[in-house]
């Protein structure tokens, strides 16, 4: 099975975030870390392909910088990487995103896309939907557990109450949630073997794909300071204020 898991680079979310003064954008320096959402990826990507003796490939789009996040991906134990960089596509929405990785999937040849719910610096949740729209195959969402056979995926797709059974045939997408198996941590022989696996830098107009944005940041303002609570003395009855305070804000 060729399997393909979306990852993204971010910076380290241990540092605090920059943003730049002219265009409000993130500022990504060359040492980024995998998104920690996108392990869980592959990790079931290695698993699956390793029950139907396949192989793993990374898609990311974003600054190639030092590629730490993409090495790690491959001492997990991931084949191949392919990276998009292009200054081009600096500021992209969720859209622009989307046809871009797409078009890299499509490139590579697959049977089954993996994708995180959404990247931890984006956190718009919409982007493997459009991949799997755009590549024009079935989208199973929210997976807590994966299992391919016989030409189809089966998940189970995690709700409020519980999840629901979904099958699909191949080829899919799935995007995981956190916790659907336990990422490994790679080896040394992994991450020196990593070194020397193939990583395809690739730029826009390698993937003959438009994927323009006019999306800008025009301002942005600090989060408004927290105001202090109210502070009730129980002379025996503070539960009286309490359900009046509640009243107020219509919750009772």
């Amino acid at each position: 099975m060729r399997i393909v898991v979306c990852a993204k680079q971010i910076p380290d979310p241990a540092t605090p975030y920059k943003l730049e003064a002219d265009t409000h954008w993130l500022v990504r320096p060359a040492e980024q870390v995998l998104d920690d959402t996108d392990r869980y990826g592959v990790e079931m990507g290695l698993q699956l392909a390793q029950n139907s003796d396949g192989g793993v490939t990374i898609v990311s789009m974003g600054p190639a910088g030092s590629m730490q996040g993409l090495r790690q991906a491959l001492a997990m134990g991931a084949e191949k990487a392919v990276i998009i960089d292009d200054p081009t596509l600096r500021g992209s929405d969720a859209l622009a995103t989307a046809r871009v990785l797409a078009a890299a999937i499509a490139r590579e040849g697959f049977d089954l896309v993996i994708a995180g719910t959404e990247s931890t610096d984006g956190y718009s949740g919409v982007v493997p939907q459009m991949v799997a729209e755009i590549l024009d195959v079935p989208a199973l969402t929210y997976a807590t557990e994966v299992k391919a056979a016989e030409g189809k995926i089966t998940i189970h797709r995690q709700t409020s109450t519980g999840y629901e059974v979904v099958e699909g045939s191949l080829p899919a997408l799935v995007t995981v949630t956190a916790g659907v198996v336990e990422p490994r941590y790679p080896t040394f022989k992994g991450i020196m073997e990593a070194k020397k696996k193939p990583v395809d830098n690739l730029a826009l107009a390698d993937l003959s794909v438009e994927a323009t944005t006019d999306q800008k940041v025009t301002s942005i303002s600090d989060a408004p300071a927290r105001s202090g609570g109210a502070k009730i003395e129980d002379d025996g009855a503070a539960h009286e204020k309490i359900i009046e305070l509640l009243a107020q804000k219509k919750v009772i």
